[in-house]
């Protein structure tokens, strides 16, 4: 059984990001540790990169601060065998297919799996080229979470009946970063989604109060917010743990 189910086993699942090294590695781990201490049912763990395609501002801004400290995808792999030592909730990477491909991708996976890593997510990845990756992660283990856009249309039925782990759903089409309203048709896409794959499903993209995870949790198995948590780090730096937490649980609480 795959690490990432334990996420949605007890009810709606809340599920963070968090850009790796902004403002540097301590802090990220601190902030990790807040947020399952207070709630979080998953991490997502950026690896920076320098062309994060799918980010809006706010997470560009993160990676650029993150690469700028000299953050490497090695001591990304080190800061989750620390975590490792107490952190038990799944965690799964968010970077980009350049940042597995240029590191080796069988090599990448290893290390996931020496490390602790349960999935990857690969926003710049089209389905269609999923195996270009995807031998080499389920030979170590590693789940390969796929996305579901609201532009997935007639695709959707495809890429639910063979995702695995849980499915990204997007709420909007754009980058990351949060909204005031989410007015796409999430109803039907979830629909599609559950005629086809018994899979938990979660919504992200947009979403920064804890009206909205509600929402997007009412509709779906969990919330990812990821935007509104870089937020805090880009004002409170080093300082931010404690309020990503109280930000966390007031989230988490919203959803239960």
């Amino acid at each position: 059984m795959s690490n990432i189910k334990k996420a949605f086993e007890n009810g709606k699942a809340f599920i963070a990001f968090i850009t790796c090294g902004d403002p540097d590695i301590q802090t990220t781990a601190e902030v990790v540790r807040e947020a399952v201490k207070n709630g979080a049912d998953l991490i997502e763990l950026g690896i920076p990169f320098s062309d994060p395609t799918a980010e809006g501002p706010v997470i560009q801004g993160a990676n650029i601060r993150a690469l700028k400290g000299g953050i490497t995808t090695d001591d990304v792999f080190t800061l989750v065998k620390e975590l490792r030592k107490d952190v038990n909730v799944p965690l799964v990477f968010m970077t980009y297919a350049n940042v597995v491909f240029s590191y080796g991708t069988e090599r990448f996976a290893k290390r996931c799996m020496e490390t602790g890593v349960d999935g990857i997510i690969l926003p710049d990845l089209p389905y269609e080229e999923k195996d270009e990756f995807k031998p080499a992660l389920s030979k170590y283990g590693v789940t390969l979470i796929s996305l579901i856009a609201p532009t997935s249309e007639n695709r959707i039925a495809m890429i639910a009946k063979e995702a695995e782990g849980f499915l990204y759903i997007v709420s909007s089409l754009g980058v990351t970063g949060t909204r005031d309203e989410i007015k796409t048709d999430l109803d039907s896409i979830v629909k599609v989604v559950r005629q086809n794959t018994d899979i938990p499903c979660a919504i992200g993209f947009g979403i920064s109060t804890p009206k909205q995870a509600k929402q997007m949790a009412d509709i779906s198995d969990g919330a990812i917010v990821g935007s509104a948590i870089v937020k805090y780090l880009e004002k409170y730096g080093k300082d931010a743990p404690k309020y990503i937490g109280e930000y966390v649980k007031s989230m988490k609480d919203a959803i239960r």
